[in-house]
């Protein structure tokens, strides 16, 4: 019994790891929207626990709340285009300062890093991985419509869902703990993904501050891709602060521009990280380490960078789900940091 069992949990993994990567155009999007709708939910909700906005019928302030998201990434796109297409033009006068970077550390250091630099700048293909960034960034934007089409049924379908719920469960005991479990899984999402977001934007607006002060070209891209890898706990910020680093040495050909965006940006990611997030967001993010990586490494294998950048906020929801499931609660202590759910 207990290999059949095994066997068969093997051959369901196996079908939803396939159906995940072949229905990513379809999934991805989805997610983004589901994103989206929670965020449009706390908008709305927040303003109705406003005097004047209370009067205002709820569906006025979804629909506001709604076209104040859709504009920001509206405007956030255009921007973006226009960065990417700069730092794209840029990128083979970078490449060219890779050997006077070499030279100039040859000769601060004297040291045979040099050499070594010169063997890894030639394997590294700097405009591969743009390239692949960009590729992630344009699939996202390309699926738009969808995003907005998802999120708008999602809306439409919000308030039906307690009908159809109530229809489930007919006997009012039943219909009250499957409420309560629905209410608290909402509200933990909803808390979860709203205090990321803004603690996110916190960190790409202090930094795009830094960058533009720094003169990087493109500070729009390093900022959305910082706020992007601040979802990533740890390995998103080393990331987020490597990244226009790196970039900053060799659109200058200089250490010191290096060291300022490593510096600015780094201290940056430790103050917003270390001190501000712990304290504004609690123990919302509850996740254990190694689940992280082996997330971060699962999710990048099926979807990309923008499986990578997903992984987290996806987890974190499948613990939240899990551990108000009685049956499930198990698996989700598993996966917690702690134990503590």
């Amino acid at each position: 019994m207990k290999i059949s069992t095994i066997s068969h949990s093997l051959i369901s993994l196996a079908l939803v790891t396939i159906l995940l990567i072949f229905g990513k155009d379809l999934f991805i999007p989805f997610i983004l929207s589901l994103i989206g709708w929670f965020l449009i939910k706390t908008i709305r909700n927040s303003l109705l626990k406003i005097s004047f906005f209370s009067k205002i019928p709820a569906y006025i302030l979804t629909i506001a709340s709604g076209l104040l998201i859709f504009l920001c990434m509206a405007m956030v796109i255009k921007l973006l285009t226009s960065n990417i297409q700069e730092l794209s033009k840029s990128l083979p006068i970078y490449e060219k300062h890779i050997d006077s970077i070499i030279q100039l550390i040859n000769g601060k250091f004297n040291v045979d890093v040099a050499v070594y630099l010169k063997s890894v700048s030639q394997e590294f293909n700097y405009s591969a991985l743009l390239k692949g960034i960009f590729n992630s960034l344009s699939s996202v934007f390309s699926n738009t419509f969808m995003i907005i089409l998802y999120t708008l049924f999602l809306l439409f379908e919000e308030k039906v869902f307690m009908t159809k719920l109530a229809f489930i469960y007919p006997k009012k005991d039943d219909f009250t703990r499957a409420e309560s479990v629905i209410s608290k899984i909402d509200n933990s999402i909803s808390s979860y993904i709203t205090l990321k977001t803004l603690v996110s934007l916190l960190t790409g607006f202090a930094s795009f501050i830094v960058l533009s002060i720094i003169g990087v070209d493109a500070p729009l891209f390093w900022a959305f891709l910082i706020f992007l890898m601040n979802y990533i706990p740890t390995i998103g910020s080393l990331i987020a602060t490597a990244f226009p680093a790196i970039f900053a040495l060799l659109q200058f050909g200089t250490l010191a521009p290096f060291f300022w965006v490593l510096g600015g940006v780094g201290l940056i990611q430790v103050i917003v990280g270390n001190i501000l997030e712990p304290k504004i967001m609690g123990n919302s993010l509850n996740i254990s380490s190694l689940v992280v990586l082996i997330t971060l490494s699962l999710w990048g294998a099926v979807w990309g960078i923008t499986g990578m950048i997903l992984s987290v906020p996806i987890t974190v929801m499948m613990i939240i789900i899990l551990s108000e499931i009685p049956s499930t609660k198990n698996i989700a202590i598993l996966l917690s940091e702690k134990g503590e759910i």
